[in-house]
């Protein structure tokens, strides 16, 4: 009976000793200030596994030596790790200069569908009343976090479809740095874009602007305003 006990105790350490290698955890900051950053999207190439960095710029994936993961954040360069070994990651992200950011905005968010691609996210994130663990279970509540990062992205792509270099650079005459600066300092919020149409955003633009160029040159960059 012992024996059988002991061989029970072997196999279950084992087993928990094998669960966790499967994880790779890290923290991804900002390469220049060293600011922890939330929020970073993190995928597993491989195993289609995913997770978001949270508050303190920490993440924990599912993952294993030999699988890729990408890094991403809207206003970072994407970052590409090749998994070697499981040992604490440090993951730095480069702010995007101007010659990126030419590029299509709307190209550099997520480039996939996630209702489509992880329907298990939606499926793990709901409530049932009888079941603690939809509540309170750490798989649940990091399904309804990914879930709401979704929406997210959802909206702001929107924006994007709407309120891009082409579009705002044919209204303002702005170029380059400060067409950039100026759409960041005044980007309009999802709400804002969904309940105006085409001309009210046209004003709006040309409001902006006027407030933009009554701004003293050092501040006229970075600076969040509210788009509504």
């Amino acid at each position: 009976m012992k024996r059988i006990l002991y061989l029970l105790t072997i196999a279950l350490l084992s087993s928990t000793a094998l669960h966790a290698q499967i994880y790779v955890r890290g923290n991804v900051v900002d390469a220049s200030s060293g600011a922890k950053l939330s929020d970073v999207f993190v995928r597993d190439m491989t195993n289609k596994q995913i997770t978001l960095t949270d508050k303190s710029g920490r993440f924990e994936i599912k993952s294993e030596t030999g699988h890729t993961l990408i890094f991403s954040s809207p206003s970072y360069v994407p970052d590409t790790l090749y998994i070697i070994d499981l040992t604490q990651k440090h993951v730095e992200l480069k702010t995007k200069t101007i010659s990126l950011r030419e590029v299509n905005i709307t190209a550099q968010r997520l480039a996939f569908d996630p209702h489509k691609e992880y329907p298990d996210v939606y499926e793990k994130s709901k409530l049932y009343p009888l079941s603690p663990s939809t509540w309170f279970g750490k798989e649940a509540r990091d399904a309804r976090r990914l879930k709401r990062y979704f929406a997210r992205e959802e909206q702001e792509r929107k924006v994007d479809q709407v309120f891009n270099r082409v579009y705002v650079g044919s209204i303002v005459p702005l170029k380059g740095q400060e067409l950039e600066d100026f759409m960041q300092l005044y980007r309009p919020s999802y709400a804002f874009i969904t309940s105006n149409n085409s001309e009210s955003l046209a004003v709006y633009i040309n409001d902006s602007y006027k407030k933009f160029i009554a701004l003293p040159s050092e501040k006229r960059h970075l600076q969040k305003l509210n788009g509504e």
